[in-house]
C-alpha cells in the first residue's frame, strides 16, 4: 500500500513538473488542455515512474545477486577448507588404504576448487607427499616380509599421486579437471612407475620442477608433449635404468637439462622440436641410449660439449647436429 501510495505521489509530481515544463500554468487565458493531452501527460507521468522503479529494482536485484554470489562463495570455500583438511589428515595415517583415499579426495578438491589459489595448494599437498623421505625397498626377504609389504602399499600411494599429475596435465588448459599452468614442484623425486604418461601435456606459462629427480625402473612417456612460455627444470635430473621418452616433444626456451646425469637406460628425443635456449651446458652421458635422431630446431646449448666430438656410438644426433669435417 505505502508502495502504491508513493507512486501516486511521485507521479502526481512529474505530471506538475511536465505541465510547468510545457508552459501550462496559464492555460485559462493563452491555452486549453484538452482530455486526449491530460491524458497523455498522464500516461507520460506514470511511464516515467514506472522507468525509475524498474530501474531501481534491477539495482537492488543487482546487488542482491553479488551478495548471494559472495555468500555463496564464502561458502564453497568453507565446505572446501573442511573437506582439505580432512584429506591431509589421511594422508598423515599410518593405513596405507586410508592415505590412498586421502590423495583421491585432494585431487577431487583440487578439480572442484572455487579458485585458482586453492587448487594451488592442494597440488602442492600432493607433491610435498611425493618428496617426503621414505623407507627403502628391505627386499623379498622372509625376514622382511612386513616390511616389504608396507613399502609396496606405500609405494602404491605414491604411484597413484603420479599417475593422477599426469593425467590432469594431459587435459587442455581451461577445461574441467586441467592443472596446466598450475605451478608443480617434483624436486627430487623418484619416478619409479612401470608407466607414468605424460604424453601430448601441456607445460605453458608456469614453473615445473623436476630437478634433481630420478627416472629409474620403468618408463616415463613426455611423447608430444609442449614445454613453452614458462621454466621446466631437469636440472640434475638422472636417467638411469629405464626409458623415457621425449619423442615430438616441443622444447622451448626455460627447458633446462643441465648436470642432468644420462646413465645405464634410453632417452628418445627422436623427432623433437629445440629452440635456441634448451640447456644440456654439463650434463653427463654413460652406459646408456640417448636418441636425437629426426630432432629438428638448434643443437641444444652445451649438448654438443656434453656427448664429446664425435659423439659416443651410445649418443645418437641429426646430421645437422654435427661439427663440420
Amino acid at each position: 500500500m505505502l508502495t502504491f501510495v508513493t507512486a501516486v505521489l511521485v507521479a502526481g509530481g512529474v505530471f506538475y513538473g511536465l505541465v510547468v515544463l510545457l508552459d501550462f500554468q496559464e492555460i485559462d487565458t493563452t491555452a486549453k488542455l484538452d482530455a486526449k493531452t491530460l491524458f497523455d501527460l498522464v500516461k507520460l507521468s506514470f511511464g516515467v515512474v514506472a522507468g525509475a522503479g524498474a530501474l531501481v529494482a534491477l539495482v537492488v536485484a543487482y546487488r542482491r545477486q553479488r551478495v548471494d554470489e559472495a555468500g555463496a562463495h564464502r561458502e564453497a570455500t568453507r565446505l572446501h577448507t573442511e573437506r582439505f583438511s580432512q584429506a591431509v589428515d589421511k594422508l598423515g595415517t599410518d593405513s596405507p588404504a586410508v592415505r590412498l583415499g586421502g590423495v583421491h579426495a585432494l585431487a577431487g578438491l583440487a578439480d572442484d576448487a572455487p579458485e585458482p589459489g586453492l587448487r594451488q595448494t592442494c597440488i602442492d599437498v600432493l607433491c610435498a607427499y611425493l618428496r617426503l623421505p621414505y623407507t627403502p625397498d628391505p627386499g623379498e626377504d622372509p625376514a622382511h616380509l612386513e616390511e616389504h609389504q608396507r613399502y609396496l602399499a606405500l609405494r602404491e600411494v605414491r604411484h597413484t599421486i603420479l599417475r593422477l599429475i599426469g593425467e590432469h596435465y594431459q587435459r587442455p588448459q581451461g577445461t574441467q579437471r586441467s592443472w596446466q599452468g598450475s605451478y608443480l614442484d617434483l624436486t627430487g623425486v623418484t619416478f619409479d612407475v612401470d608407466l607414468m604418461s605424460f604424453k601430448g601435456a601441456v607445460f605453458a606459462g608456469s614453473t615445473v620442477s623436476f630437478r634433481g629427480a630420478t627416472f629409474s625402473d620403468g618408463m616415463v612417456s613426455f611423447n608430444g608433449a609442449v614445454f613453452s612460455d614458462g621454466k621446466v627444470n631437469f636440472a640434475g635430473a638422472t636417467f638411469s635404468g629405464g626409458m623415457v621418452f621425449f619423442s615430438r616433444a616441443v622444447l622451448s626456451d626455460g627447458v633446462n637439462f643441465y648436470q642432468a646425469v644420462f646413465s645405464d637406460g634410453t632417452v628418445n628425443f627422436g623427432g623433437a622440436t629445440f629452440s635456441g635456449g634448451v640447456q644440456f651446458a654439463d650434463a653427463r652421458f654413460s652406459d646408456c641410449t640417448v636418441r636425437f635422431d629426426n630432432a629438428t630446431g638448434p643443437a641444444p646449448q652445451g649438448l654438443l660439449a656434453a656427448v664429446g666430438t664425435p659423439a659416443p656410438a651410445e649418443v645418437v644426433l641429426p646430421t645437422s647436429w654435427l661439427p663440420s669435417p
